[in-house]
């Protein structure tokens, strides 16, 4: 009786490919599993094309709402931008999908897990190292790093390898982005975005949105509603977070929102360049932003942003199922507790402008703000504080100055 592999099934030509290659060379029973994170369309016809392939079984794992739950709303709540840029589309994605391949896995008594990413990537080490700490015992099959086995080098070679095995698919040779889809983003890379000289084709190359330029000459007012740092409506609707996102992504899109061309560090060492649309997600984290503005103090403000950084740092990394990850998470969550109240803002040619946020535990004090005098706030006790803050400045200077004067009288 063969043993059985739970292949991570896309579709596309690289894992149809996969399905013959892994019987043919490991004699495996290949079980795909296919985990929408919201691809869309990207799952039609699956089913028939993976048992045309040879797969004895397919699973399509609906996890949209695990994902934005779980997974996407502690990176908003933490604040995790990757170097200033990327929102993490991909990154958060792949622990969630290993997650489920595990389970699977589990399920059926296999005894492997086959993915198709590449030697050079990012998401070998993200599938790898979410596998190791979930399922130490589980081998771990990556073809495009076995190059003694794996012998195809082009989409070429992988249509007539299936063409051989009987399998006639609708893919051709011609070459196009390659893309990564889910609900929160779609990521562009390959063809002129390979050398940074470029200017991305956006003509062609956008597929969630349309550019600044192209977006409405009339600006539209967006209002949404959080609590304790989850959105809870839009536009006066209450929604789950997989809607709100949902909906949020077709006004980014319609507004030109989210666009980012981006030259990244790569875990393995190299720089890469790509192009992600994030409409939704730029919105969301946005919202959310304003609202902590109002509701968090400046000390926590400046421990959560560095926490952020480095959260945004060890999700790129593949290491969400980490201690490090959770006590993170921990802390941000536990600044949470007041982030609550209405923000509204106008979508207009790719910029979210602010129009007005509003929290019943707000710090801002109109009478401490303002420039009229307060009863809170005696404007002489700034002296006593100024002189205590500079006061390591003004002993420094003074030294320096003492030395100078010994120097010169020498």
């Amino acid at each position: 009786m063969s043993e059985k592999v739970v292949l991570a099934y896309s579709g596309g030509l690289d894992t149809t490919a996969l399905i013959p290659w892994l019987k043919e060379n490991f004699n495996y029973e290949v079980i795909c599993c296919c985990v929408n994170c919201g691809q869309g369309a990207e799952l039609d016809g699956l089913d028939e094309r993976a048992k045309l392939s040879g797969a004895s079984k397919l699973y399509i794992e609906d996890i949209v709402d695990e994902f934005c739950d779980e997974y996407i709303m502690p990176c908003v709540q933490a604040g995790a931008v990757y170097e200033h840029k990327y929102l993490l589309g991909t990154s958060m994605a792949r622990p969630v999908i290993a997650k489920r391949l595990v389970d699977i896995a589990r399920k059926e008594g296999a005894s492997a897990i086959c993915h198709g990413a590449t030697g050079k990537g990012n998401d070998q080490i993200r599938f790898e190292l979410a596998i190791k700490a979930l399922a130490p015992d589980l081998k771990i099959i990556a073809p495009w790093r076995m190059t003694d086995v794996w012998t195809m080098q082009s989409r070429e070679d992988e249509i007539e390898f299936c063409k051989q095995h009987g399998i006639d698919l609708p893919f051709d040779a011609s070459h196009s982005y390659s893309r990564d889809r889910n609900l929160w983003h779609i990521s562009h890379e390959g063809l002129e975005l390979e050398n940074p000289a470029n200017e991305p084709n956006y003509e062609d190359l956008l597929v969630l949105g349309v550019t600044p330029e192209n977006a409405p000459d009339q600006g539209e007012y967006v209002t949404m509603t959080f609590e304790a740092g989850v959105p809870k409506t839009l536009n006066g609707k209450a929604m789950k977070v997989s809607e709100i996102i949902t909906e949020l992504n077709a006004l980014g899109g319609k507004h030109g929102i989210g666009i980012v061309d981006i030259v990244e560090n790569r875990v393995v060492g190299m720089k890469s360049r790509g192009v992600y649309e994030t409409p939704g997600g730029t919105i969301l984290m946005e919202a959310h932003d304003q609202l902590e503005e109002l509701t968090l103090d400046r000390e926590t403000m400046e421990t959560k942003k560095k926490l952020g950084s480095q959260f945004a740092q060890v999700v790129y990394e593949g290491k969400w199922f980490t201690p490090l990850r959770e006590a993170i998470q921990a802390f941000v969550e536990s600044t949470q507790k007041y982030v609550t109240g209405e923000v509204k803002f106008k979508l207009y040619k790719g910029n979210i402008i602010k129009a007005g946020t509003t929290s019943p535990y707000s710090l801002y004090n109109e009478s401490l703000a303002s420039f009229t005098t307060g009863d809170m706030y005696d404007h002489h006790d700034a002296s006593g504080f100024i002189t205590l803050f500079g006061l390591p400045l003004k002993v420094r200077a003074l030294k320096l100055a003492e030395a100078k004067e010994n120097n010169q009288a020498k």
